[in-house]
């Protein structure tokens, strides 16, 4: 287990810090309880906390240290996630009326597509590592890896869902098409700017 109360305390600090801060998944959830609600946006959410959970202990097991034998790896990771933020934004800025039963034809974010766009989001990947690095003892290693991943997906549900009800509370201000247009394209450049530490910053792996 983890060394001390002090460090658990330390560490559930850092991940509700890190969960609820804006970055590409709260943005996302923001614009998906606008535009779908907070029930139809309930596997987004659980798609993070668990995805991320899996990179954590990905990471806490060896992934990390490939990426450090073979940055070649992260660079082609890092240029694919921005293609996709690229194409969530466009999806995001595109979105039509809210409707009654959701946005239109739009669909949320599927638990499987959330999953697996941790492994594209910058900042989740700082997080991971941050974790690993910073508050896992080596004694007992393994089971510290655990109880970290474990922990972070529980701290870090009710961070994302904060924004889910956020978004959700704002449906009945955006009802009209132009306030709601201009609200999603404020999120789809929201995601573009967050680009910026994909692309420019130096990588954690380098």
């Amino acid at each position: 287990m983890l060394a001390s109360l002090d460090l658990l305390t330390a560490f559930v600090l850092f991940a509700f810090v890190s969960s609820i801060t804006p970055g590409p998944n709260n943005t996302m959830l923001l614009a998906s309880g606008v535009n779908f609600g907070v029930r139809r946006s309930i596997p987004h959410a659980m798609g993070i906390s668990i995805g991320f959970m899996v990179m954590v202990l990905a990471v806490g097991f060896g992934l990390g240290e490939v990426f450090k034998a073979w940055p070649p790896l992260y660079s082609i990771l890092r240029y694919l996630g921005a293609a996709y933020l690229l194409y969530l934004a466009y999806k995001i800025a595109t979105s039509g009326p809210i409707s009654a039963s959701g946005n239109g034809s739009a669909k949320p974010m599927s638990f499987l597509g959330a999953a697996a766009f941790q492994w594209v989001n910058p900042k989740a990947w700082v997080m991971a590592v941050g974790a690993i690095t910073t508050y896992t003892p080596a004694q007992g290693y393994v089971v510290n890896v655990i109880v970290i991943a474990a922990v972070f997906a529980l701290v870090n549900l009710p961070s994302v869902g904060i924004w889910v009800m956020f978004g959700s509370a704002l449906r009945s201000l955006l009802q009209n098409p132009r306030w709601l247009m201009l609200f999603n394209v404020l999120m789809a450049l929201l995601l573009v700017i967050s680009l910026y530490p994909l692309l420019f910053v130096e990588s954690a792996f380098s």
